[in-house]
């Protein structure tokens, strides 16, 4: 295990021949594959499956050896544990998928190599998180582009409400933004009673409360607590653009 954990390839292949139970586990579950693709030891990973090394442990967080090198951003080791049988659709305990850990991590070589053999783009994690939607929180704008082009769900909403506009409206992601609006996103009020406007406008990012307007989003449109845009902000550049919008929207 520590050998495959530093790559050391000359070492792991001796302590084989000399006899290494290669699927041994750790009480973590965890086990010599494991580590060398969560590392990214694709010459071990390949050594370790000549000797039988297995896809199907798990440790302890149902992480197997493809979710770690996804999660990682082992671009050649994915593409070596799945011609070796490893299961596209594993999950987390926590329902992560193979594709939700690279979307987290901004892999688009990795997510590009799971889409093509098969993953499912709007898998959710168990709390309704989508892929699109943790892409997005984290700003990945590239892997936001793809994942639409390849059939995410624009408007998924998380079990609280949220869209993955929505969470890139609070962040200031404009790139993200950019994006998700060539798809049409839902700019109107989520099922948790506000919307990307009301969001971006509160958290005081001016270039997101543009684009959000030039898009069509509704100045005078007013959340669950009966408040429109402009009353949750001082900002002066910001309220400049509702007012103008407004202006427009009557004449």
């Amino acid at each position: 295990m520590v050998a495959s954990y530093y790559g050391h390839i000359d070492c792991v292949r001796e302590l084989v021949l000399q006899g290494a139970d290669i699927n041994l586990q750790r009480e973590s579950g965890a086990t010599s594959l494991f580590f060398a693709a969560q590392q990214g030891h694709n010459d071990v990973v390949k050594f370790l499956f000549s000797f039988g090394a297995s896809t199907e442990f798990r440790n302890k967080d149902g992480g197997t050896a493809l979710l770690a090198a996804c999660q990682y951003g082992h671009a050649k080791v994915v593409e070596t544990l799945l011609k070796h049988g490893a299961n596209i659709h594993d999950q987390l305990y926590d329902g992560a998928s193979a594709i939700f850990l690279a979307a987290q991590g901004g892999y688009l070589d990795v997510i590009r190599l799971l889409l093509s053999s098969g993953a499912k783009v709007n898998q959710p994690r168990q709390d309704g998180t989508a892929p699109l939607w943790i892409a997005s929180q984290m700003g990945h704008s590239e892997v936001v582009r793809v994942m639409l082009l390849r059939g995410a769900e624009r408007d998924a909403a998380r079990d609280d409400g949220t869209t993955a506009l929505l969470k890139a409206a609070i962040k200031g992601y404009n790139n993200v933004i950019e994006e998700l609006l060539k798809f049409s996103p839902t700019l109107g009020l989520l099922k948790n009673g506000t919307s990307a406007l009301h969001a971006a406008v509160l958290s005081g990012n001016v270039r997101t409360v543009a684009l959000l307007l030039e898009a069509g989003a509704d100045p005078c449109l007013r959340n669950k607590a009966n408040e429109l845009p402009a009353e949750l902000t001082k900002n002066e550049r910001i309220l400049r653009l509702l007012r103008a919008k407004e202006k427009q929207r009557k004449s």
